[in-house]
């Protein structure tokens, strides 16, 4: 297996309503944030301990909230919130 991220639930049904800058902004974070999860847990598959709490960033735009689950290496993005400043 390897790392990746993706939406879940309803989160990528809001992303096709906020413009398109806003949805490349959140998706490059979420890259990024997955990356730092493959370089962290080397093979999340074997990961024995609890899990890291999900949490919140901040793009330019709104924000996204996020939760990691390290047995299946994903990132999931569960909830994206347009707020337009």
């Amino acid at each position: 297996m390897s790392w990746k991220w993706e939406y879940a639930f309803g989160a990528e049904q809001a992303s096709r309503t906020a413009p398109s800058e806003f949805v490349a902004a959140v998706e490059k974070k979420a890259a990024e944030l997955m990356r730092m999860c493959e370089a962290k847990y080397l093979d999340g598959t074997l990961h024995q301990d609890a899990g890291p709490k999900g949490g919140d960033i901040t793009v330019p735009g709104g924000m996204f909230r996020y939760q990691i689950v390290v047995r299946r290496e994903r990132v999931f993005i569960v909830q994206v919130t347009y707020l337009g400043f």
